[in-house]
């Protein structure tokens, strides 16, 4: 596929880039970015090259400003909405279900439907000057696509604070809300987000399969009901084709 918004390319350590590269928009979600992110993710899923996917930002100082609020808010016909607020979920859950470890590269600013998206992937690396925050509330617009993220990934009396307030948290902020997993400085954000993936992509891709694949499934569930879930997985996985690791 011919991508507009976003670059995709795969590394030859297995290491898969999505890149949003709208900077005009700053990086806006709109149908077309939407639909180019849930191909590229697929092309990565189905790659069995692929040992991991980094999502990131071509521009300076925004990874994401948000969803596209003039495409879902305006002047356009109610089923044109509907049709295009179903890819938020579709994106989120294709990210859950990837069988691949992801890892989100914050260089800037993560607002709005963004932050469920860098919420979705399973790894958040930041760079010290990214914020985080849900700011479309205070323009009448509630952040109801990523609530569900949110609360699986922060505390909920934060949770809520983000969402009603609508204040950015800096970097650090978020890291102590259990948003990120590392903090890093600008100048050293390039090699982090290098060794962090690096890493990922050097297990073995069928651990990682199992493991992600229990991971999804066995978030939120009651204790007693995980044992069974794991072995439910581990024997769909067995059924499934597979190749050597290289690691």
């Amino acid at each position: 596929m011919s991508y507009e918004n976003i670059r995709y390319e795969v590394a030859q350590n297995g290491v898969a880039t999505v890149t949003l590269d709208d900077p005009g928009t700053r990086n806006a979600l709109g149908n077309r970015t939407l639909d180019e992110l849930i191909t590229a993710f697929e092309a990565a899923r189905d790659d069995e090259a692929v040992r991991c996917v980094v999502l990131g930002s071509s521009h300076a100082q925004v990874f994401s400003a948000g969803a596209n609020l003039d495409q879902f808010a305006g002047e356009i016909p109610l089923v044109d909405k509907h049709l295009g607020t179903r890819r938020f979920p579709a994106l989120f859950r294709l990210i859950g279900e990837l069988g691949k470890p992801t890892l989100c590269a914050a260089n800037g600013h993560v607002l709005g439907c963004a932050l469920g998206l860098a919420l979705a992937c399973d790894l958040i690396v930041a760079s010290e000057q990214a914020g985080f925050g849900t700011p479309e509330v205070n323009v009448g617009v509630f952040p109801f696509m990523i609530m569900a993220l949110v609360y699986r990934n922060v505390g909920r009396k934060q949770a809520n604070e983000m969402l009603l307030l609508g204040e950015q948290m800096t970097a650090a902020q978020a890291h102590a809300a259990g948003i990120v997993n590392e903090v890093v400085p600008a100048a050293g954000f390039d090699a982090a987000v290098s060794d962090w993936a690096g890493k990922l992509a050097a297990k073995s891709p069928l651990m990682m399969r199992l493991g992600k694949d229990a991971m999804f499934r066995q978030m939120d569930m009651p204790l007693s009901s995980t044992r069974s879930t794991t072995c439910t997985t581990t024997s769909r996985s067995r059924s499934r084709p597979t190749t050597p690791s290289r690691a």
